[in-house]
Formats: C-alpha cells, sequence, structure tokens
C-alpha cells in the first residue's frame, strides 16, 4: 500500500517524531492551533508566549479586553480577528463546562469529541483533530493546507479541500502511525515538496509521486532547504 511506503520512507529520511510526555491542557492547544493560522510557527509561538505571559491564566485572558489580547499576540498577525475568537471561545467554553477546562471531552469517543469542539466557533476539523491527537493522545490525523498538497501530489487522495482529505485519510493511515506521519509531512512540506519550486529532484517520494510537473522540478536537486531549526520546530509540540 502506498501509504505504508510513504510512512516508511519519511521515518527513514527524517526520523520517527516522539510525542513528549506530558500533554499539553486542551485549551491551550485549541489557542494556540488557532494562532498558528495563516503565520509561521516560529511567529504563533512567540504570541502564545506573550499571551500566556501577560495572562497567566484563561480566566485572566477572558477579563481582558480584545484590545489588549490584540496587543499581546500581534506578532502572529491577524490579531483582531483572533483575539476576538479566543476571547469568545473562553467564555463559551466556561459557560457550557463551569469553567475553562476542556479535559471532559477526553473520556469521549473521537467521533463525539471532534462533534463537541467544532461547535466552538472557528473551530474546524483540523483544529479540533489537533487537540485531540496532541492533548488527548488518541489516533486521529489532522490535515493542513500543506499535508492536503503533499497527499495530492503523491497521488495518495484526490480531493479538493483539506477538509476532505481530512475524511479520506483517517482510515489509510495506521492509529500508531498518524502522529508520525503528520509531522512528518509538515517538516517535508518546509524541506522538500514545497508549495512554490518543489525540490523534486531531492526527493524520496519522487518514484511514488504522481505529481504531473515532477519532471520539470526534478533539475532541483540541490536548493536552501531552510534552517534546520525552523524545519523541526512544531509549534503545537511546544505548547
Amino acid at each position: 500500500m502506498k501509504i505504508a511506503s510513504v510512512i516508511n520512507l519519511l521515518e527513514k529520511t527524517l526520523g520517527a517524531p516522539k510525542q513528549k510526555r506530558d500533554a499539553p491542557n486542551p485549551v491551550d492547544l485549541l489557542v494556540a492551533t488557532l494562532l498558528s493560522q495563516n503565520t509561521n510557527d516560529h511567529n504563533s509561538h512567540r504570541a502564545y508566549a506573550n499571551l500566556k505571559r501577560i495572562f497567566p491564566t484563561w480566566e485572566d485572558a477572558l477579563g481582558a479586553s480584545t484590545k489588549k489580547i490584540a496587543s499581546a499576540i500581534r506578532v502572529g498577525g491577524m490579531a483582531a480577528q483572533k483575539s476576538k475568537r479566543i476571547k469568545e471561545i473562553l467564555h463559551t467554553i466556561r459557560d457550557r463546562y463551569g469553567s475553562i477546562d476542556l479535559t471532559s471531552l477526553r473520556r469521549m469517543e473521537i467521533s463525539q469529541a471532534m462533534e463537541e469542539l467544532q461547535t466552538l466557533k472557528g473551530v474546524g476539523k483540523k483544529t479540533a483533530a489537533c487537540v485531540i491527537l496532541f492533548s488527548f493522545r488518541k489516533p486521529i490525523f489532522p490535515v493542513d493546507t500543506h499535508i492536503h498538497r503533499i497527499l495530492n501530489r503523491v497521488g495518495i487522495v484526490r480531493t479538493k479541500t483539506p477538509e476532505k482529505t481530512f475524511d479520506a485519510m483517517q482510515s489509510l493511515v495506521p492509529p500508531q502511525k498518524m502522529y508520525s506521519l503528520h509531522t512528518n509531512l509538515i517538516r517535508f512540506g518546509r524541506m522538500v515538496c514545497k508549495a512554490q519550486n518543489p525540490l523534486c529532484g531531492a526527493c524520496v517520494l519522487y518514484d511514488l509521486c504522481e505529481y504531473q510537473d515532477k519532471e520539470k522540478f526534478a533539475l532541483s536537486r540541490e536548493g536552501k532547504k531552510g534552517d534546520s531549526e525552523k524545519v523541526h520546530f512544531m509549534l503545537l509540540d511546544n505548547v
């Protein structure tokens, strides 16, 4: 099966990533994932760190104005929109569960937890799946735009949106490999299978890949692959 070959080749090239022992708090993870939208991991991590420094508890953040929250997360971009969304979500969580705490969702089945998380305004499949994988440590395969792009190029799926790719991939990835493949595809997308000018000539998946322009880009065997720290830094592993 092609997906098994992709998993093995990426692990041989990039290693088999392991999650840290202590799972992050689900509200922390949820907010960090929201901050990661439309920016890179380093800027979103700075925004998250600033937010936690200025507001040590989520009750502190909920009691603050959206302007103060926006000021704290400005480095991550789209601060006005994200600050409003964060405050709305914190308010909903407290009203629904009695405190700003999502740990009760850990006891739910994956499908039920997905539905519950997606009732929070602005939380889609990717964000909900990240909370379940990273905080609840349950087998689910989150899909962002980069993972969607790579899986379609390789020919694992033929889908039009990340949401459709998410739906298609849940039955294809072995549960014990969901974290590994998610992490390695993000790293691989930063290093080789870039949105623009992919380094197809340096791609370990080249023989498996069905990307129609791979021969054209195969001449780019060597290229600037980016700073190693930036390639391997994963925001959600540092929450």
